[in-house]
């Protein structure tokens, strides 16, 4: 059983990892200076430094309080992309100071707010999911909130999932490849869904979501103008490029196999790279314990473990998708592993 102590413990772990940096960010939006250099550190170098330094396990919680702490993100967001469009468009920084801003806000809505969108459209009810499936449509991706759940997780390790990469697949190939393919294979999803229960094809979620991205850019040009649109659109590419990135990494090269009828096999422990460094997996809520998350989607992130028969990554995820950037580097250091898998 756990105690309340534990409940305590674990909600100010996720808690504290995941909103300082949003704190820092939005006093950089501000003041600019050491508060943007504050947040650019915290999300690179003190990351990095503390999943070295320290071992030790994130601790499990009650579902229920996370739920809340996954709310909380979601509200953060929705402030922290007009402020740092603000911020980006004003005249009160220095474009150094707004270089910062841009990278340390991108990495936060990316890696941080991602991986708790992405949770909160796993969630069972309706006002949990739509925060999460909002919270993409501010980043103006709005489809992978269908095409994650109902392509993606279904999917996962063959040629049919846009989000599976491929050995030897570059990084930059792969971003423009999953983009669109996961665009068009959610909203093929979306229509064979409708089509089975009945529904007329308006009531389709794409409505929303390109119906939201408008609004979202509308709103971005009455906060910046120009600027501030050139700003919100550069932070939403950005921030794609962190999830898309995620994706790369935790998939790359592992894929099911086929039986005599062509059907893959079961999901399994080793169909996604997982890594169990502490921080980085408390500033992303566990998203990189991926294997256990693809055999229940539905459990929330505190309960996530890592299965004895994963693949492990050689180094924490945020790191990892780094050197992903360099696809010649990225090749020599994952090669070989995804053979030894595969070979297993």
């Amino acid at each position: 059983m756990l105690t309340i102590r534990n409940m305590t413990a674990a909600i100010l772990l996720f808690g504290i990892a995941t909103l300082t940096p949003a704190a820092l960010i939005a006093g950089g939006a501000f003041w600019g200076g050491l508060w943007v250099l504050a947040a650019v550190i915290y999300l690179t170098a003190m990351t990095s430094l503390l999943d070295r330094l320290i071992k030790h396990e994130s601790a499990a919680g009650e579902a229920g309080l996370h739920d809340l702490l996954s709310a909380l993100i979601a509200l953060v967001h929705f402030a922290l992309i007009p402020l740092t469009v603000w911020g980006l468009a004003g005249e009160h920084l220095e474009p150094l100071e707004k270089a910062g801003l841009f990278f340390a806000a991108g990495l936060w809505l990316g890696q941080v707010s991602n991986a708790n969108a992405h949770e909160l459209i796993h969630r069972g009810g309706k006002t949990l999911h739509r925060l999460g499936m909002w919270a993409y449509i501010t980043l103006l991706f709005g489809h992978h909130t269908s095409a994650h759940v109902l392509v993606h997780h279904r999917h996962v390790g063959t040629r049919a999932d846009p989000n599976t990469s491929r050995k030897g697949e570059g990084l930059y190939r792969y971003i423009l490849r999953a983009w669109v393919g996961s665009f068009r294979a959610g909203y093929r999803a979306e229509k064979d869904r409708l089509a089975r229960i009945g529904r007329p094809a308006w009531r389709n979620p794409y409505v929303i979501y390109l119906g939201g991205a408008g609004l979202c850019v509308t709103a971005s040009a009455m906060i910046g103008g120009l600027g501030g649109l050139v700003a919100y659109l550069g932070l939403c590419a950005y921030a794609q490029s962190q999830l898309l990135m995620s994706d790369y990494v935790q998939h790359y090269g592992l894929t099911r196999a086929l039986d005599a009828r062509g059907k893959p096999e079961p999901v399994g422990a080793k169909h996604s790279w997982n890594s169990p460094h502490w921080f980085s997996s408390a500033l992303l809520l566990n998203a990189t314990r991926h294997s256990d998350h693809h055999a229940h989607p539905a459990r929330p992130y505190p309960e996530l473990t890592i299965p004895d028969d994963a693949p492990m990554l050689p180094r924490p995820l945020p790191l990892m998708a780094s050197i992903a950037l360099v696809p010649p580097l990225w090749r020599k250091i994952m090669d070989p592993r995804v053979d030894r898998w595969r070979n297993a």
